[in-house]
């Protein structure tokens, strides 16, 4: 056994690039070396498998009902990375029974000596499946651009985890930026209201630019870095994954897999506010 770091990529609102930054990330990722896994965690509107032109026969939810196991829904992605399509409906992991939680640690723990990365592309919004899994990552990366709306969103969903459930540290990730500076006032201005209202510390990891290339990919239903390696995206993306590779990994025994799996499913509900 050997420790797996865990990201859950997030932001609160809809619309900011976070399956593109979640699949891209983990390409930069597996360029390096290491070997990745992309799990789509949106149980409602799962988006991964869309985006890269991939067709899902079974997902998550059959190794949930115990139908399956879990090697048998992995997708092969672009560059090595697999990926798990995420669960139709709108089942939430905090819902499962004390057979499912069992099962879905087991289904993670067998294949976690194949693994150094576990990408989590979370949901929109702060629902209970959202949080979920991001408090039960090691690592979050807070998603955000250029919109009003979007760093509103991003403060309540940094909020609502630290009041309610003490979470203190969050990376912060400059999406769709017209400048390096432009990344830069984003971070600025959420870390101003977080600095006022919160007990919280934000890490800037860095900006991804506004790239046409971005597009052009998607109607393509690939991820920019395969299809444009050498695009303004593509190269920001290969620059923060040198940085997220040089975070350090969790220290044996919390970072082996099934611990993550079974801090997702063995949650506690939130303490009241005081």
């Amino acid at each position: 056994m050997h420790p797996v770091q865990v990201i859950a990529v997030t932001g609160g609102k809809g619309g900011v690039g976070k399956t593109n930054v979640s699949v891209n990330l983990s390409l930069a990722l597996a360029d390096l070396g290491r070997r990745v896994m992309l799990l789509d965690a949106d149980l409602g509107l799962a988006n991964v498998d869309v985006l890269l032109g991939l067709t899902a026969k079974r997902t998550l939810a059959d190794v949930i009902n115990g139908e399956c196991d879990l090697r048998d829904v992995l997708l092969q992605g672009p560059g090595g990375i697999r990926i798990v399509p995420a669960a139709s409906g709108t089942q939430s992991m905090v819902q499962l029974s004390p057979m499912q939680h069992a099962g879905l640690i087991q289904a993670f723990s067998e294949i976690s000596d194949n693994l150094d990365v576990l990408v989590i592309d979370t949901a929109a919004g702060i629902g209970d499946s959202v949080v979920s899994f991001v408090r039960a990552a090691q690592e979050v990366i807070v998603v955000v651009c250029d919109e009003p709306t979007s760093i509103t969103d991003a403060y309540a969903l940094i909020k609502l985890l630290n009041r309610d459930y003490g979470m203190s540290r969050f990376r912060v990730l400059a999406n769709m930026a017209h400048s390096p500076q432009e990344g830069r006032n984003l971070f600025a201005k959420l870390t101003k209201v977080t600095d006022r209202f919160l007990d919280v510390a934000l890490q800037y990891v860095g900006a991804v630019p506004y790239d046409e290339s971005v597009r052009k990919a998607v109607q393509k239903q690939r991820a920019v870095y395969e299809a444009f390696p050498r695009s303004k995206c593509s190269l920001a993306f290969k620059a923060i994954a040198q940085k997220v590779d040089s975070w350090p990994l969790p220290a044996n025994p919390r970072g082996h897999l099934e611990f993550f799996v079974e801090r997702l499913v063995k949650q506690p509900s939130a303490e009241t506010p005081v």
